[in-house]
């Protein structure tokens, strides 16, 4: 199945292992830069490793036993399905426990890992959503309109329509009130090409949901499709494209991941401006690890701002399911907190399931002054 969409990331965060370890799998399979045998002995050595790992928890032995049958189900699936996926990456997570699994393509190839841990893994998944929005690329000439569906790298044409435009009227062959004549149903034709147009973008938009709206369109005719689009898609449009209807959608598509790159970069630089901007004026936003975690275990967090990739250990406690840094006993009710290997993983799947967001900025950035983790709050206690 492929990953492309917070709903899957939810649903593993949901996801109870009421207190036994569960497995989560990246495997780089980019095979534009390995080839089979590299891939496959890149996921025998983790599966060692893994192996070697979980042998060596302090744990009972039916929570180990579950663990390598985690093993042996991805060695399993990888012998089956590695040599024929086309995907850049795979994720797999499996709690053999309760008679979970999952597995994912992935559009780009992630940093190779395998984590126990008594919830999934699912940070770079988040980092993948932030990474790529869904697009829609509309094509516009005189006579012809075509829409592409970009999403997660990849391209897929939606539809395509002509439209019967008159030519345009040759310099010096008509004079007069004959020449406006002609013009003027010339025009008539071009506008209810565009009219056509831009219903077909909404009827599209209703069937094939998209974040952003990319139009190319000839002789700069973009502001006059625009004027055409409900006002719904009208805050869509994101870019203007130098593609053109004939173009191939492997041109389409260079274009529109060069552009989408430029805008998320931009996108990450106005989130972290905006994080210390009201840092700066002491208001609904605070930053650091230990002050985030905090904040998040008293409900304020609405938006997590964070370093990608940065990673710290900690503490939750099993009771509450409180973070911490380095806290032994859980505050509460003085139980003892269990190490959780990435305690800034913890925090992005906390506000995921209480429906927050969570940005995931490419270092380097404003943020590395600011501890690179930060949040916007929804009140101060």
């Amino acid at each position: 199945m492929k990953f492309q969409s917070r709903s899957q990331i939810e649903a593993l965060a949901k996801h109870k292992s009421q207190g036994s370890f569960v497995t989560s799998l990246y495997l780089d399979a980019d095979k534009s830069r390995l080839n089979r045998k590299e891939i496959q002995l890149a996921l025998k050595n983790l599966l060692n490793d893994a192996r070697t790992r979980a042998c060596d928890l302090s744990a009972a032995k039916d929570k180990i036993d579950c663990l390598l049958r985690d093993l042996e189900l991805i060695s399993e699936y990888g012998s089956r399905t590695l040599g024929s996926s086309n995907a850049a990456g795979q994720a797999i997570f499996s709690d053999s426990r309760r008679g979970f699994w999952q597995a994912f393509e992935l559009p780009h190839g992630p940093r190779n890992r395998i984590i126990f841990d008594t919830s999934f893994y699912v940070r770079p998944l988040a980092a993948i959503l932030d990474k790529y929005s869904p697009i829609c690329a509309l094509l516009i000439s005189r006579r012809e309109a075509v829409w592409y569906d970009v999403s997660m790298g990849e391209i897929r044409f939606l539809d395509k329509i002509r439209s019967d435009v008159p030519s345009r009227v040759r310099e010096g062959g008509f004079e007069g009130t004959a020449a406006k004549r002609i013009e003027r149903h010339i025009d008539a034709h071009l506008q209810e090409h565009y009219k056509k147009t831009a219903q077909k973008t909404f009827e599209l938009s209703k069937k094939n949901p998209f974040d952003w709206l990319f139009i190319g369109a000839e002789d700069n005719h973009s502001g006059d499709i625009e004027t055409h689009l409900h006002s719904y898609l009208c805050g869509k449009v994101k870019a203007r494209l130098h593609a053109r209807v004939t173009d191939s959608s492997a041109k389409v598509l260079q274009e529109v991941l060069e552009v989408e790159a430029k805008l998320k970069k931009a996108e990450e630089e106005e989130a972290v401006q905006k994080l210390v901007t009201e840092l700066e004026r002491g208001g609904l936003a605070t930053s650091g690890l230990r002050d985030t975690i905090h904040r998040l275990n008293q409900f304020e967090v609405q938006a997590l701002v964070v370093t990608h990739n940065f990673s710290k250990p900690g503490r939750i406690c099993p009771t509450h399911k409180l973070l911490y840094l380095d806290e032994p006993k859980c505050p509460i009710d003085d139980k003892k907190t269990d190490i959780v290997q990435d305690i800034v993983d913890e925090a992005i799947e906390t506000v995921l399931k209480r429906g927050g967001t969570v940005k995931q900025i490419e270092p380097p950035s404003k943020l590395d002054r600011y501890g690179g983790i930060g949040a916007f709050l929804k009140y101060k206690a």
